[in-house]
């Protein structure tokens, strides 16, 4: 078979079929980039573009309330700063790591109003230069690319009023939480419509939305039923009445909510955690043929030879059966991975990945 473009590869696992190869698309932290510029990388060059990997576009938008921003306390080692969510975090320097959040301005429902005020869909949530200068880029490429959506639980605990709150209200205040998931859903609608309007089209729309951690769920699922499923079904609608595709990002073990990620017809699953207890092996074999699994190879090993050797060689050549797989670690890529180790890794997708 030629050579498809990313867009045509990607198309065809969302269609259970073979290509040429599986595509990947994975995520480098920054400090792994800086690490990978150090030990031989280019610097004129993207990751992608010097090892020839897969294209991917991605259209984002502002839902923020747009609070304004400010840096409280700057040292050598962190900074401390209040965002456009209202969310006061600190970030360390020269570690790659999760933000410590440390304040929030929306701690109830009536903050929330005051904030949802602020929230409305307007042109200049747009970024409309950038937009038209990369998607021609994209489109010369034959990239796939993406609508970014963020609602539902994970921008609203972790960016909007916290873990503990978020989840107190659920049980507490459920009217509240499902609020805050349906208007961060109709900004991004609202927005991504804008963007189709003016003639942009996108292959997929994708979302994170961490409802998981090690070997359990944030919440049971029948709150996921009653509080969550109802927006990321509207969100699915949405897309495919548009021609898209749904790809959703979720953190952690969230084996109980596939069957009803499945039913409310969601295409794509990422990153499929190794280290939280999803059995990549085991969702192939029971979900393969209904639903697109992208990543799964634990990034615990990535920097160790002989053991990626062996989750590859286990897991790729039955990952691709059929199609339905994009190749990428089970979260993202950390800077213990160096340079000569992704090379590694590469070579070995590309000769595993590849369909005869």
């Amino acid at each position: 078979m030629s050579e498809l473009t990313t867009r045509e590869r990607v198309l065809r696992m969302y269609e259970h079929r073979e290509a040429d190869r599986v595509p990947m698309q994975d995520y480098p932290w920054d400090t792994t980039l800086e690490r990978w510029h150090q030990e031989g990388l280019p610097d004129d060059v993207s990751y992608v573009d010097y090892f020839g990997l897969d294209h991917f576009g991605h259209i984002g938008v502002d839902i923020t309330p747009r609070y304004p921003e400010e840096v409280v306390e700057e040292t050598d080692e962190y900074t401390i700063v209040k965002t456009a969510w209202g969310a006061t975090l600190k970030n360390w320097k020269h570690i790659a790591s999760t933000p410590e959040f440390l304040d929030f301005t929306i701690t109830g429902p009536k903050e929330w109003e005051a904030a949802k005020a602020r929230m409305q869909p307007t042109p200049d949530r747009v970024p409309w230069d950038r937009l038209r200068k990369q998607y021609k880029t994209w489109k010369e490429q034959g990239a796939w690319i993406t609508a970014g959506f963020w609602f539902g639980f994970d921008v609203t605990h972790s960016w909007t009023v916290g873990t503990e709150r978020l989840l107190t209200a659920m049980a507490m205040n459920p009217e509240w939480c499902m609020d805050m998931f349906r208007h961060y859903l109709w900004m991004c609608t609202s927005l991504m419509e804008m963007v189709l309007q003016e003639g942009y089209s996108f292959d997929a729309i994708s979302w994170p939305d961490d409802m998981g951690y090690k070997y359990r769920q944030f919440f049971s699922l029948h709150m996921y039923r009653n509080l969550l499923k109802p927006f990321q079904q509207q969100a699915i609608e949405w897309a495919h009445a548009r021609g898209a595709k749904a790809h959703l990002h979720s953190c952690g073990n969230i084996v109980p909510f596939i069957p009803e990620l499945i039913e409310i017809g969601l295409d794509a699953l990422n990153p499929l955690e190794v280290k939280a207890g999803m059995d990549t092996l085991a969702l192939k074999a029971q979900y393969g043929s209904q639903l697109v699994l992208h990543g799964g190879i634990n990034a615990v090993y990535w920097n160790d030879t002989g053991k990626i050797v062996a989750e590859m060689e286990e897991k790729l050549p039955i990952l691709k059966q059929n199609g339905g797989y994009i190749f990428a670690s089970d979260h993202s890529i950390p800077d213990s991975v160096s340079f000569a180790d992704f090379t590694h890794i590469v070579a070995m997708y590309k000769q595993l990945g590849a369909y005869s």
